[in-house]
């Protein structure tokens, strides 16, 4: 895979497919990892005399254009951070796009509007989502991939363009794929994986292939209730896949065969009903009232988690471990985050909600080894899958 120390972009255009892909209220934006994941990139173009067209896309706007999902105010965010301005496309390949991009200079940075305003972003259709790849990759000379949380889609701007033009790899892409490399080759063991979230079945691919791989394999959040029913547990009015419990008991039963340590929760925080302020209790994790639902691990499940996560070498978390939004529902998730901290390891962080937890609850970034921009990206390479967008990347 090239990188972009391969290119010569000195006075020319170079299209660069960020992911910018961050939560807004309004136009304020909430979490700007993401943005200041792009940064190192953008900077190393701009140092080296590229004229720097920056596209990514926001949300889904079901390929028409939606005020609520402009990147205008990203471009803001984009310029502080770069200590630069940075022009603002209002379209993506139209007029706005051709004169924004016709009048760079070298080292001046534009970013487009939000690539899914066009249909043929996403199209399944090869011939529609070509043509627009062929517009978008009309405004540049050069393309580099860096938007790693998008690599997993078979998007225009992901796997079309770097088929049209002398392409590289920037350096956030790199970053992930050595790491992601670190995780399924030659790991340092006792190697152990935490699992959160709402739904196993978002997570059933990787799972599958991770029992192949850990030592001990952590469940919390909410699909850990679909686990404990499959052990025939009591749940009460917990989130619960019950469609997936036949695939549960497989993975327990797989997990017990390679001698791996599946761990589940001992207790739980159950409340009343799903609300910041909801009245809840410490119950047993096999034992949840009927009229209670579980919205985080309790204490005891706290320090037993810790102490899984105390003597490994190599840890990978994706997920959450209760409702970390709700701040009575986010103790567990929180302790997990200072084990990993605390812990002599290589230490992951799988993108998606947990980097916003820990980012939400002011956590050290440079507690972790690394935290990775892409959720959905990690977890489908962790999974043996190819990702389009890195194999466009390769050729």
């Amino acid at each position: 895979m090239r990188t972009i120390d391969d290119l010569d972009v000195k006075g020319r255009r170079v299209l660069v497919r960020a992911d910018l892909n961050v939560p807004l209220d309004g136009e304020t934006i909430t979490d700007d990892g993401r943005i200041r994941a792009s940064v190192p990139t953008i900077k190393a173009l701009v140092g080296r005399g590229a004229k720097v067209v920056v596209c990514a896309h926001l949300g889904r706007p079901k390929g028409r254009p939606n005020p609520e999902f402009s990147l205008k105010p990203v471009s803001a965010r984009l310029a502080e951070l770069l200590g630069q301005e940075v022009a603002f496309a209002s379209d993506v390949t139209g007029d706005s796009a051709r004169e924004t991009v016709g009048g760079l200079q070298d080292g001046q940075v534009a970013l487009l509007e939000n690539l899914r305003y066009e249909p043929g972003e996403e199209s399944k259709d090869d011939a529609e989502r070509g043509a627009f790849a062929e517009k978008l990759a009309g405004l540049a000379e050069l393309y580099v991939g860096d938007g790693f949380g998008a690599v997993h889609r078979k998007h225009a701007s992901v796997y079309d363009v770097p088929r049209l033009l002398p392409h590289a790899a920037g350096g956030l892409v790199v970053a992930e794929v050595e790491v992601l490399r670190k995780l399924t080759e030659d790991t340092e063991r006792p190697y152990v994986v935490v699992l959160g979230g709402a739904k196993v079945s978002d997570k059933l691919g990787v799972i599958a292939n991770l029992l192949k791989k850990v030592d001990r394999l952590v469940i919390g959040g909410g699909m850990a209730y679909t686990f404990l029913k499959a052990q025939g547990h009591e749940v009460g009015r917990s989130l619960l896949q019950e469609d997936q419990l036949d695939q549960v008991r497989g993975f327990l039963n797989e997990a017990a065969e390679r001698g791996v340590d599946l761990v589940l929760p001992v207790d739980v925080l159950a409340a009343t009903h799903f609300a910041e302020d909801a009245p809840h209790d410490v119950v047993r994790a096999t034992e949840i009232p009927a009229d209670r639902e579980g919205l985080d691990i309790g204490p005891e499940t706290r320090e037993l988690f810790a102490t899984k996560l105390a003597d490994a070498r190599t840890v990978f978390w994706n997920g959450p471990m209760g409702v970390f939004e709700f701040d009575a529902f986010a103790g567990g998730t929180k302790a997990v985050a200072e084990a990993l901290i605390g812990a002599e390891a290589f230490t992951v962080v799988g993108g998606g909600d947990s980097a916003a937890a820990v980012r939400k609850l002011g956590l050290p970034e440079d507690g972790f080894s690394h935290i990775s921009t892409g959720g959905g990206a990690s977890l489908e390479y962790l999974e043996g899958k190819t990702l389009p967008g890195l194999a466009a990347l390769e050729d």
